[in-house]
């Protein structure tokens, strides 16, 4: 296991936990609704849903090349968000091939 595959996992342990927390005490659309709070609120969903959006372009492509479907991806990217995309690129580097090592 690879630096970048442990940081992954920590950062989807630790969001993955806060975001269930948080979802036992506001429900799922509590969640939506606080986005529509004030201006600095919806200004940050907006910015969430923007990321969203680039990186579903970006793994659309990759997915692809990679010989897998992206859409079970992108309605797990628009149901769950951030969480989605940290499980697509922790099966991204444990789909990994090992290096060739040259002598």
């Amino acid at each position: 296991m690879n630096l970048r595959v442990v940081l992954l996992f920590l950062t989807l342990l630790i969001f993955g936990g806060y975001s269930v927390w948080v979802l036992t005490q506001e429900g799922y659309m509590g969640i939506w609704l606080s986005g529509f709070a004030s201006p600095g609120a919806l200004q940050i969903l907006l910015d969430l849903v923007v990321s969203c959006l680039v990186f579903s372009s970006w793994m659309i492509a990759d997915a692809k090349s990679r010989a897998m479907n992206p859409v079970p991806w992108l309605i797990a990217i628009a149901a769950t968000g951030s969480i989605a995309i940290l499980v697509y690129l922790l099966c991204r580097e444990w789909d990994k091939k090992p290096e060739v090592q040259r002598v």
